[in-house]
């Protein structure tokens, strides 16, 4: 077994498709023995293929974005998507089947305070034609402590990444009402990165091969099941719980097929950054991403 150093940026049920990499044992059939990691809070995931302590990451295309607004060239590239939707939820105090986005204005509304989840989150706003500023955004930090502050009382809704939603649900303190994913449509929301020269490897070719599995396994798998072998990277969470988040971003569609990022997926990228006034300029898709390796 040839080991392969994986390291996510956040670590939720929505990655599923590079968790089961390891949990489905997609990458042992594979020849690959994997060791996983997360990227410590305020640090990225992409130092991580730069100081050689990883070999793939989970990511975002907007990381590449970040760094040609700094007028520096990307050392690396975004090879794969993991997720082609926002997958984010949105969650009430109370069960609200009418629930309507302009009920957001005027509530208080725990979220993240930047970064891609922020930026989604305005830009879906946005499509659904409500005032963000209208808002009254709370803050407390990273996806722990926004469950804390929920669970503790604050706001009347709150943003989140699933399992954290269904667990609230099953410890009745709160009601999904909403999933952000279909106010913005299909884009490239999270990705794998590598070193450009990682992917002429054996072990890139070997990676992508279990990770075509995977996702093919993703989308014809009970939820369920997944869950079922998941479970020992989620402790904390019920495996019901588990199950039916799984089930959900199933139905969502974001673990789509492919791959591939697509072109269209990459352009709907750089509409939301480009209406958060965060790019300079619409950079090319070869400048950021690139495809995976081929697996013949």
């Amino acid at each position: 077994m040839e080991k392969i150093n994986i390291q996510f940026t956040l670590f939720s049920a929505f990655y599923s498709p590079l968790i089961s990499t390891m949990s489905g044992g997609f990458l042992k059939a594979e020849g690959l023995d994997p060791d996983w990691s997360v990227a410590e809070p305020g640090t990225s995931a992409l130092d991580a293929l730069e100081n050689g302590t990883a070999h793939v990451v989970q990511s975002a295309l907007s990381q590449g974005f970040t760094t040609l607004d700094a007028g520096k060239t990307p050392a690396t590239v975004h090879f794969a998507q993991v997720n082609e939707m926002d997958g984010f939820f949105l969650t009430g105090r109370d069960a609200d089947s009418d629930f309507t986005w302009d009920k957001l204005e005027g509530s208080d509304v725990v979220i993240f305070g930047g970064g891609q989840p922020l930026m989604m989150f305005k830009y879906a706003c946005h499509k659904a034609g409500i005032d963000f500023d209208k808002i009254n955004a709370i803050t407390p930090g990273g996806a722990a402590d926004i469950d804390k502050a929920f669970r503790d009382g604050q706001g009347a809704y709150v943003q989140q990444q699933g399992p954290f939603p269904q667990q609230l649900e099953a410890d009745g303190v709160g009601h999904v009402v909403a999933q952000v994913g279909p106010q913005i449509g299909p884009c490239g929301f999270s990705s794998l990165a590598a070193l450009p020269s990682w992917l002429e490897t054996d072990m890139a070719k070997a990676f992508m091969r279990g990770y075509r599995k995977t996702r093919a396994y993703m989308n014809e798998t009970p939820a369920a099941e997944i869950a079922k072998a998941e479970k020992p990277y989620f402790p904390k969470i019920d495996e019901a719980v588990l199950a039916d988040c799984i089930g959900t971003y199933q139905k969502l569609g974001c673990w789509t097929p492919h791959a591939e990022i697509t072109q269209e997926a990459y352009e709907v990228t750089l509409d939301i950054y480009e209406y958060n006034g965060l790019l300079n300029e619409r950079y090319a898709y070869e400048k950021v991403c690139a495809l995976p390796p081929a697996t013949d």
